[in-house]
């Protein structure tokens, strides 16, 4: 199925994405603990301007503000009768900026973890997340979102869910994962893993990466094992705007637009195609990402050692794909106690 944002993934040699969603949301004066959802209905300018400032600093696409309007997330607001209202609704206001703009501009819908925990180990069962992720898939698309976009998700079990429930809406879309921990998800998986869930899928997305975890490093070293594997499908890196730090009782993230400009050319010599940012990036970010990457020629993929001199030290030793490093744990569990 030929779509505008296929269209646009095919033709452009990079795509630039949005920035931070509840970063910028916070700027607005979101308070902790409220669900930015509401805001589609209560505070519809703000998010608007939320879409329009992206657009405006350089971005090809942006998310929707309905990362989190999915019955189970709502549930804690006592709002899960509302998913597919609030989906559609941060949908339309998307529909309403990008049209105003005389290039093409992509919106994404946005789609977060449900929060459960699947089965066996937790009470959620497979058909319930498809049922959740269906009704918000399908308030997306009738609010106009171009494309669904997956995002910070840590278990096999959700990406499998999210994708059998997008199949029946009849939308591309995109999947990223969170590599939060030592390279991994918070349930285990590398980078490596994730590209044979992709391809193992009867419907798979369009484009698939990394978004969020800890700081830029980190995430191109994800990219950049995604790459090693030779994948077909596009890449996304959606990388954090440096490292987050507790300051006068908010969190602040250290990474400059210099170091977003150098992030965004990196991620892209490393295989991404879609490339934006996450926590902290803010339109100014976005504008120097933008420059560099129409000014900035193609180069090779950086090394682990020129990511860590210009974008910061790695969180972790290695990201859980070296075979030696493996092969020591293994070892390691195998060795009879003494």
């Amino acid at each position: 199925m030929t779509s505008k944002f296929s269209t646009m993934l095919h033709d452009r040699a990079w795509i630039l994405a949005d920035g931070a969603t509840g970063t910028n949301l916070f700027a607005m004066g979101l308070e902790a603990g409220d669900a930015p959802e509401f805001w589609n209905e209560t505070q519809p300018e703000k998010i608007e301007q939320l879409y329009r400032q992206s657009v405006e600093a350089g971005s090809d696409l942006f998310l929707t503000n309905s990362f989190g309007s999915n019955a189970a997330r709502l549930k804690l607001h006592n709002a899960g009768h509302r998913a597919y209202e609030l989906s559609k609704l941060a949908a339309e206001l998307g529909r309403n900026v990008a049209d105003t703009f005389d290039r093409p501009v992509i919106v994404a819908g946005s789609v977060g973890p449900t929060g459960e925990i699947f089965e066996p180990v937790g009470a959620f069962s497979h058909a319930e997340a498809v049922e959740i992720f269906h009704e918000q898939a399908q308030g997306l698309k009738d609010g106009g979102a171009d494309v669904l976009w997956l995002e910070t998700i840590s278990s096999r079990e959700e990406f499998l869910a999210a994708a059998e429930a997008f199949a029946k809406v009849e939308l591309p879309w995109c999947g990223t994962m969170s590599f939060d921990t030592a390279g991994r998800t918070m349930m285990g998986l590398t980078s490596q893993d994730m590209v044979d869930l992709v391809e193992s899928l009867d419907h798979p997305p369009a484009a698939f990466g990394a978004n969020c975890g800890t700081g830029a490093s980190d995430l191109l070293r994800t990219v950049q094992g995604f790459a090693a594997k030779n994948p077909e499908i596009p890449l996304i890196a959606k990388g954090n705007a440096g490292i987050p730090k507790y300051v006068d009782g908010h969190i602040h993230y250290d990474g400059t637009p210099d170091l977003m400009a150098d992030y965004a050319v990196m991620a892209r010599d490393s295989g991404a195609k879609i490339i934006g940012g996450c926590c902290g990036t803010m339109p100014q970010h976005l504008e120097k990402m933008r420059r560099a990457l129409e000014s900035r020629d193609r180069g090779e993929a950086p090394s682990l050692q020129v990511i860590e001199e210009k974008l910061g030290a790695f969180s972790s030793s290695d990201d859980g794909t070296n075979p030696a490093n493996q092969a020591q744990k293994r070892a390691r569990r195998r060795r009879p106690a003494a």
